[in-house]
């Protein structure tokens, strides 16, 4: 009976999602949303929404180590990012969501790119408030082969949620960032995610693919 309940709380899903980024100026930029995503143990949800971001000036040895990266901010020592999300899934009150980030590069040898990301999600639904807190330690290392610079990354990532009121999520992910040409990258990843808030414990097994778009207002 407990092999049947551990196999039937196990899932494959696959993980679609667009980002659209545009740079205002050399210290802020726009971000809008679109995914297919389920996080914390919530519902599989359509997420959609825009995020305004806002971050330092670039450090020379973080400009090094990110020197192919089509991702601007990732040069910068801090980022500081205030969202909107609408959530929506079928059968299911949609929320509306706050997010709050702020985001640490770090350079390191031998050419990694180490990010810590603390995020906050407050969210409302249905006349009822909820909040997570969210920390994510994630090591990229971009690779040349020939002309062409993939970079593969590895990240873990924690949640506390106060309907839970304690570390209900864990998620870990192995990818691999692909550009193209100047203003495209495609980012796929295999997720694996376990939620403890309810019983029996549930597991995501996850495909995602998501592409990023870069334009710049200048």
């Amino acid at each position: 009976m407990l092999s049947c309940e551990i196999i039937s709380a196990q899932e494959t899903q696959f993980l679609p999602e667009v980002d659209v980024y545009l740079k205002l100026n050399s210290i802020s930029r726009l971000r809008v949303q679109a995914s297919n995503a389920r996080q914390g143990g919530d519902p599989t949800q359509l997420t959609i929404g825009p995020d305004l971001e806002l971050y330092v000036k670039p450090l020379v040895r973080l400009r090094e180590v990110t020197s192919f990266d089509l991702d601007d901010a990732k040069s910068r020592p801090l980022v500081i990012t205030a969202g909107y999300r609408y959530l929506a899934a079928p059968g299911s009150p949609s929320t509306n969501r706050m997010e709050l980030t702020a985001t640490s590069h770090f350079p390191a040898k031998p050419g990694l790119l180490l990010s810590d990301r603390n995020r906050s999600d407050l969210d409302w639904s249905n006349g009822k408030f909820k909040w997570r807190y969210r920390n994510k330690l994630e090591v990229e290392k971009a690779l040349a082969i020939r002309s062409y610079h993939p970079a593969p990354y590895s990240s873990v990532e924690v949640y506390y949620e106060s309907q839970y009121q304690k570390w209900s999520t864990t998620e870990i992910y192995a990818g691999c960032l692909f550009p193209i040409r100047k203003r495209f990258e495609f980012d796929a990843y295999y997720e694996h995610q376990n939620n403890t808030g309810k019983s029996p414990n549930r597991q995501l097994h996850g495909i995602g693919l998501t592409l990023n778009i870069y334009f710049s207002a200048k």
